[in-house]
C-alpha cells in the first residue's frame, strides 16, 4: 500500500452513516479528510466523532447538486490543502417506495440530482485539479450499490440513478487513464445505518412479502473504501460489492 500521510480525501454526505465510516476509516489511515454534506453543524460533529480535527479535517456545507456550491466546495479543499487524491462520491438519497406513476416530478429530480448530477459535478471539479496538480492523478470512487444489480421494488429514481452511475464510473475510469486518474464503485447491501433501519423492521421483497433482513457493520464499509483508496494509481478496483452475506442478494432470494 502507498503512503497515504500527505494525501487528501474528500468524502460527500459525510455527516452519517457510509460518509462518515469511510471519513473515518480514511483519517485513521493517513489521509487529511474533507467531509461535505448540507448539514455543517452535523459535519462538525462528526469531525469529532472521527477523532479529527482543524488540522486534519475540514467541514464544507454543500448541495452536490448545485454546480456553484461543488465549485466553491473544491475550492475551499484546494486552499485547505492544495490537492485532492480520493474523491468518494457516496451523497445520495431515495424516493418514497410507492409506485413509479404515483411519484412526481419533483421526487424523481430530486434523487437524479442528489445522486447522479452530484457524482458528475464533484468528479468534473475533481478531475480537474487532479489533471492539474503535481504529482499528476488522483482516484475517485463512486457509491453505488446492490441496486445497480438488482432493483427492490418500487424503487425506480434510486434503482436508475445507481445504474447511471456504473456507466459514469467506466467512463471515468476510461477517460482518466491519460492523467493517472482511476475510478471505481463500490456496491453496498445492507450497512447498518439509520437509513437501512427499516430493513430490521421488516421490508418489502420481490414477491410482495415482508422481511426482515440482516445487516452489517458500516464501518467494514469504511475499510473497503479505505482499501480502494491506498492501492497504487498503477491498479483499480473497478468493482467491488460488500454486503450483509445473508441478505437476500444472490439467488432467489
Amino acid at each position: 500500500m502507498t503512503e497515504t500521510k500527505t494525501k487528501v480525501a474528500l468524502v460527500t454526505g459525510a455527516g452519517a452513516g457510509i460518509g462518515r465510516a469511510a471519513a473515518k476509516a480514511l483519517l485513521k489511515g493517513g489521509y487529511q479528510v474533507v467531509l461535505t454534506g448540507r448539514n455543517l453543524e452535523k459535519l462538525q460533529k462528526a469531525i469529532v466523532d472521527i477523532g479529527g480535527n482543524h488540522e486534519n479535517c475540514l467541514a464544507v456545507s454543500c448541495d452536490v447538486g448545485n454546480p456553484e456550491q461543488v465549485k466553491k466546495l473544491f475550492a475551499e479543499t484546494k486552499a485547505k490543502f492544495g490537492r485532492i487524491d480520493v474523491l468518494f462520491n457516496n451523497a445520495g438519497m431515495g424516493a418514497p417506495a410507492i409506485p413509479m406513476e404515483d411519484l412526481t416530478y419533483e421526487q424523481w429530480m430530486n434523487v437524479v440530482n442528489a445522486n447522479l448530477c452530484g457524482a458528475f459535478l464533484c468528479s468534473q471539479e475533481a478531475i480537474r485539479m487532479m489533471k492539474a496538480q503535481s504529482p499528476q492523478g488522483g482516484r475517485i470512487i463512486n457509491n453505488g450499490s446492490i441496486s445497480a444489480h438488482a432493483p427492490r421494488p418500487m424503487s425506480a429514481p434510486y434503482t436508475a440513478t445507481k445504474h447511471a452511475i456504473s456507466g459514469l464510473t467506466k467512463t471515468i475510469a476510461l477517460d482518466g487513464r491519460p492523467f493517472n486518474i482511476a475510478c471505481g464503485q463500490i456496491d453496498i447491501g445492507n450497512a447498518a445505518t439509520e437509513m437501512t433501519e427499516r430493513m430490521a423492521a421488516g421490508i418489502i421483497q420481490a414477491d410482495q412479502s415482508i422481511k426482515v433482513e440482516p445487516r452489517m457493520d458500516v464501518d467494514h464499509v469504511g475499510q473497503a473504501v479505505l482499501h480502494m483508496a491506498q492501492l497504487p494509481l498503477e491498479s483499480n478496483i473497478l468493482n467491488m460489492t460488500i454486503m450483509a452475506t445473508k441478505m437476500p442478494f444472490v439467488g432467489r432470494g
